[in-house]
C-alpha cells in the first residue's frame, strides 16, 4: 500500500489517494486500485485525514466547494385546511383567548387542536408526519412525550380563565334558546 498525491489542474487542489497494487492474471500486468483519502493540506503537506487524526489542524478537513450555494430551501406544505382553522380561530377569538391564557404554549395547543380536528381519530404519535406535511401555528414537530408534558402543564385555573373569556364572547353576540315545554302523555283508552 502507498499514498499517491495527484493535483487537479482545474482547481489546483492536491488530493491524496491510497493505492494498493495487485497482479491481474488475465492481462498479466501489475494494476493498482486507488481510494480517495481526501485533499492535502498545503501548509504541512499532510493529507487531511492524517492532520485531523493528529489533532493539529481541525479546520483542514473542511474544503470549500465550488458552485452556487442555495439561499433557501423549497418546502411544500398543505395549507388550505389550516388556513380555514386560522380564520375560525381569529373570528371566534379562540386564538386570542388561548394567547391570553397560555402565552408561551398557545401555538403548540393550536397545532395539536388542528391535528386532532383534521386527522379525526389518529393518535398523537403520528403528529410528526402530519407536521412535516402541513403548515400549522407551531411550525415544528411536537413529540408524543412533549404533548404529554404540554397537557400536564395546563392548570385548572388556566382552563377556567380560557372558558370564562370564551363565555364572555359568546354572551355578547350569541345566545341559546331552549324549548322546555312538554307534551302531555296521551291517555291509553
Amino acid at each position: 500500500m502507498a499514498i499517491v498525491y495527484q493535483t487537479d489542474k482545474r482547481s489546483g487542489i492536491t488530493y491524496a489517494y491510497e493505492s494498493i497494487s495487485y497482479w491481474d492474471k488475465d492481462k498479466r500486468q501489475s494494476r493498482s486500485k486507488r481510494t480517495l483519502i481526501g485533499p492535502v493540506d498545503s501548509k504541512n503537506r499532510k493529507n487531511v485525514r492524517q492532520t485531523a487524526e493528529d489533532g493539529k489542524n481541525k479546520e483542514a478537513h473542511t474544503v470549500a466547494k465550488r458552485g452556487p450555494v442555495p439561499i433557501c430551501a423549497n418546502v411544500t406544505l398543505f395549507y388550505g385546511a389550516t388556513y380555514l382553522l386560522d380564520q375560525i380561530g381569529a373570528n371566534t377569538g379562540v386564538t386570542e383567548d388561548l394567547k391570553a391564557c397560555f402565552p408561551d404554549k398557545y401555538r403548540q395547543i393550536l397545532s395539536i387542536a388542528y391535528y386532532l380536528v383534521l386527522e379525526d381519530s389518529a393518535p398523537l404519535y403520528r403528529f410528526e408526519k402530519w407536521s412535516h406535511l402541513h403548515k400549522h401555528p407551531y411550525g415544528q414537530n411536537i413529540t408524543s412525550q412533549r404533548s404529554s408534558d404540554l397537557f400536564a402543564s395546563i392548570t385548572e385555573d388556566a382552563k377556567y380563565k380560557f372558558f370564562q373569556l370564551q363565555g364572555k364572547r359568546r354572551t355578547e353576540r350569541n345566545f341559546w334558546a331552549y324549548d322546555i315545554t312538554t307534551y302531555p302523555a296521551s291517555p291509553n283508552f
